[in-house]
């Protein structure tokens, strides 16, 4: 009798079948996987590492070891606070938003007419910070709140007209230690000088544009800060004031108090603890700001028929325009959070979120005096969620902590000689009880009987007077029948991978199987405070290890860095590392990055934020980096560079030749190599990284290794470096270790609450399994462009005609021909049921296309054909330039319904071009957007009703 045969979870990752690779394999004339990848990959790189990951896990091992790491970590009861406080996400919203493939697996929302409900939801979000923070304008969510209050000082850099060459700022001493840690990091890249101390004796000056000061701060103290923030004003030093969103719906706003900037975290609207992240963090602002703003805002458009139609505002803004000129990333966003924090608030509308605010500060009212009647000092009698009890001893303070933690209660310690409790929705009555129990029976605690200050609270003088969140949506879905109606009308706008396959370039849009992301909502994963003690979070930092080990062991790298949570921070941190490495060796003159002009629009927005100087290095004709011009900026800047940012395979989609050789130019004139990651599904388990030439790499953990977009975050984008940069990976307040460089986000890990992804994705597929899927990456795009090259000219080719795991389109022909743009084709694929490729990047005109080896022939089949018949549609136009069928895509139900059809054109034409769209027919919600009018006409909050009429 045969053994029975494991099952291979590799079979499932793979789109096409044994049968289907034949047939691609033959179509490509080759015979194998292994000789097509042969005649892809230059010999210089390819064939010369080898890879130990052990063998793969089947899916339930994998469950199981998980449970098992799981079962390692101590989930006690949390009111350590400091930023992460236990909260509770209704179900309706975990299994119909953040368990829900829609809504996770749909990609950033740049083809608006696609991503409606997104765009709906987020637009909520919007709303419901600006009127929380009393603020003219909010964006659609940042990383968290240490990054968000950088990118405030930034912002108050920018544009601080009165004060150009002020360059010091000022930080309250008692904002979170995780804050002022980023922005010490922050603001020394940039050369800018952070002052930290009370802000009661803060004087200001000339040489000061910013304040930053918390509100409640770490102490739990409610100050009136409303003289000291005009104060600065009248100094020209702009106020950026840090808050929690939930207090908000309590204490006088800081837009009343006249802040320049409110950031903070949403993580309290319904959001888990995840060891740290993901979530998401807020930014308002004035709107006379609003060009300097960072990340992405939603905005109100109308479409073709006058309908209003959301879309992203100011997309002008983009990296990929902006490049060396911008001082943000925009890939910083944290949009799956942010939506499940906009629906929290949706189902509990303003008397919901009030009551839940009201219940804490009251149960936090009667905390104070069952603390007031035992002997130590109470140093803050103003509160919202939190007490803070000063001791007579560390000793005592010791004892205290260690009685709680034996009935598995963390506290506050934000000091040797003092405790704090910070409340939070799950909160009860018989909690207090408990607290008062074990501090009652232990003899370490004296009855004190000398006479308390009366707890305040809140106090009068900043007690919200005005209303929040008065639009219909905010107070319509509070039955879950209701909010579940409201959520899936939102979800019947989006296109997702559950839809079809997003073939986009350079993002790698693939599965996200159910198994890899089964453990991170189990409460032993879920329900961890980043910030509790080493012995209680054994099975995460196994987990973590164990991943940053398979990380190692594929790209051939000495460490790793998890706490960037976005690809955009791993670049950060990774040419900080860089930048501290050559300061560390007496070199601080070099301080050039070379950036080829093909590159991420996001590299030179990193460098800049690095505090480095970008030096553009031209690409050919034909795509690769000219080795010529390169030459001549070594002769140049040689004695000067810092490093060089290279994507490879490039992002022409081929993998170039020469890249060792470009590698020790860089390494002989005293420079580092960094690659930026986005294209690491076409190395996986085939070359490793070191072996190259490379230095430092951020690695997408959100393309590459299976963490889903969500729609366009979150995201992990954790660093590797090689063992002379191991010592200047990014620090943390918890790790208590030496280090040239500081924090670069507020957690320690990041976004730890979704690595358990990657690191099943890596343990079910292993070194065969991922070798595999780099390789059908490859075959799959090669196929696309060869089914294409009849019809398009496939723009660039290497090594043996052949492309790496992308192919670039060009279109721009048709502009001349036809009067059709990149813009009318992508419009029209929505007409297929397809989300366009990467649109007119890196080249104008062009889409970049990426099927990923999760897609099948027959899905292929599908988009080829579709674009095959655009072509058709294209050649027709050229014979009559009033056909416009391209021009009025997408068409919509509101088309259809029309009493008197007014194209041209046929409804079958425009509906169901091809026979196979019946069986899935997607409808747009709204038609084109107008972009011009949303821009003239920017509305970023919920819209009146007359809005709509």
């Amino acid at each position: 009798m045969k053994a029975t045969q494991k099952p291979s979870f590799t079979k499932r990752h793979l789109g096409p079948d044994k049968e289907e690779q034949s047939q691609i394999l033959k179509s490509l004339k080759v015979s194998s996987l292994d000789e097509l990848t042969q005649s892809a990959i230059p010999s210089e790189i390819y064939g010369k590492d080898t890879f130990q990951l052990g063998p793969p896990l089947s899916e339930q091992a994998l469950l199981k070891k998980a449970k098992l790491l799981g079962e390692k970590n101590k989930l006690f009861k949390n009111y350590i606070g400091m930023g992460y406080n236990p909260s509770i996400t209704p179900g309706v919203i975990t299994r119909n938003i953040l368990e829900n493939p829609v809504w996770y697996t749909s990609y950033t929302p740049y083809q608006s007419e696609l991503a409606q409900g997104r765009l709906e939801a987020l637009l909520n979000f919007q709303t419901v910070i600006k009127d929380l923070t009393g603020m003219e304008i909010a964006n659609a969510s940042l990383l968290d709140e240490g990054t968000a209050a950088a990118e405030a000082l930034v912002l108050t850099k920018n544009v601080n007209e009165q004060k150009p060459k002020a360059h010091k700022f000022f930080v309250d001493q008692y904002c979170f230690p995780q804050t002022l840690d980023v922005l010490k990091t922050r603001s020394e890249s940039l050369g800018w000088e952070m002052e930290v101390g009370d802000f009661k004796t803060f004087k200001g000056g000339e040489e000061y544009f910013s304040v930053i000061i918390q509100y409640p701060n770490s102490l739990g103290s409610i100050e009136d800060i409303q003289a000291f923030l005009k104060k600065m004003e009248e100094q020209n030093i702009l106020s950026i004031v840090i808050t929690d969103p939930l207090s908000l719906t309590l204490l006088t706003p800081p837009g009343e108090m006249g802040a320049h900037v409110v950031v903070g975290s949403s993580q309290r609207l319904g959001l888990a603890l995840f060891f740290g992240g993901p979530h998401a963090a807020y930014f308002a602002t004035k709107e006379k700001y609003v060009h300097s703003m960072p990340g992405r805002i939603v905005g109100l458009s109308k479409d073709r028929h006058n309908n209003p139609a959301l879309r992203l505002a100011l997309q002008v803004r983009e990296q990929h325009i902006k490049r060396e000129r911008a001082t943000s990333n925009i890939c910083t966003a944290q949009v799956l959070l942010a939506i499940a924090a906009s629906f929290y608030a949706v189902y509990h509308g303003p008397k919901g979120l009030k009551k839940i605010s009201s219940k804490i500060n009251d149960l936090t009212k009667k905390l104070y005096e069952i603390l007031s009647s035992f002997e130590g000092e109470i140093k803050n009698s103003s509160f919202f969620d939190t007490i803070y009890w000063e001791l007579d001893s560390e000793e005592k303070a010791q004892e205290i902590q260690k009685l709680f933690w034996k009935e598995e209660i963390n506290i506050g310690r934000p000091s040797l000689t003092s405790l704090s409790w910070t409340l939070n929705e799950t909160t009860e009555e018989e909690d207090l009880l408990k607290i008062k129990e074990i501090l009652k029976n232990q003899s370490v605690v004296l009855s004190n009987k000398k006479t308390r200050k009366e707890a305040i609270g809140i106090p009068q003088k900043l007690q919200r007077m005005s209303d929040y969140l008065k639009h219909p949506t905010f107070n319509n879905y509070h039955s879950e029948t209701k909010i579940l109606r409201y959520i899936h009308k939102l979800q019947n706008k989006e296109l997702s991978l559950t839809h079809s396959m997003i073939p986009l370039g350079s993002c790698t849009m693939k599965l996200n199987s159910v198994t890899e992301m089964t453990a991170l909502s189990w409460p032993c994963f879920s329900d961890l405070h980043p910030f509790a003690p080493t012995d209680q979070s054994q099975g995460y930092r196994e987990l973590i290890k164990e991943l940053e080990q398979q990380l190692c062991e594929l790209t051939g790298f000495h460490s790793f860095s998890f706490q960037p949570n976005a690809g955009s921070q791993g670049e950060y941190a990774g040419l900080l590392a860089i930048k501290t490495y050559h300061q560390k060796k007496n070199q601080s003159h070099r301080n050039i990055c070379l950036i080829p002009s093909s590159a991420h629009g996001t590299n030179p927005a990193s460098a800049i934020m690095a505090g480095l100087k970008v030096v553009p290095v031209a690409c050919t004709k034909e795509g690769p980096i000219d080795q010529e011009d390169l030459q001549n900026k070594l002769k140049i800047y040689g004695d000067k560079l810092s490093c060089i940012m290279i994507t490879y395979p490039s992002t022409y989609g081929v993998f170039e030749e020469g890249i060792t050789e470009i590698c020790s130019k860089i390494h002989n004139s005293g420079g580092l190599v960094y690659l930026d990651g986005a294209n690491m599904n076409a190395l996986l388990g085939l070359c490793k990284l070191r072996s190259i030439g490379f230095d430092v790499c951020h690695l997408n953990l959100h393309k590459t290794f299976c963490i889903p977009h969500g729609g366009g975050g979150p995201g992990v984008g954790p660093v590797g470096v090689c063992e002379e940069l191991k010592d200047f990976l990014p620090n943390h307040w918890t790790f208590k270790k030496d280090s040239a460089l500081g924090a670069i986000s507020s957690s320690p890990y990041g976004s730890a609450g979704i690595l358990s992804i990657s690191w099943a994705y890596i343990s079910l597929m292993s070194h065969e399994g991922l070798k595999q899927s780099a390789q059908v990456a490859i075959a799959n795009a090669n196929y696309i462009a060869e089914q294409l090259q009849p019809f398009y000219r496939v723009l660039f080719k290497g090594k043996n005609n052949r492309v790496a795991h992308e192919c670039i389109v060009d279109f721009r022909k048709f502009k001349n021909t036809a009067g059709v743009t990149i813009d009318d084709i992508s419009k029209r694929l929505i007409d297929y049921g397809f989300h366009a490729p990467t649109m007119s990047w890196p080249v104008p005109g062009t889409l970049m296309i990426e099927p990923t080896e999760s897609e099948s022939k027959e899905e292929m089949d599908k988009f080829c054909s579709a674009l095959i018949s655009i072509k058709k549609e294209i050649e027709e136009t050229e014979k009559n330039l009033k056909f416009s069928l391209l021009k009025n895509a997408p068409h919509t139900l509101e088309d259809a319904l029309k009493e008197k059809w007014p194209f041209s054109y046929s409804k079958e034409q425009a509906f169901y071009p091809l026979s196979w769209i019946k069986e899935r027919k997607f409808w747009p919600a709204v038609s084109r957007i107008e972009n011009a009018y949303g821009d003239i006409h920017l509305v970023c909050s919920c819209p009146s009703m007359k809005d709509f009429e």
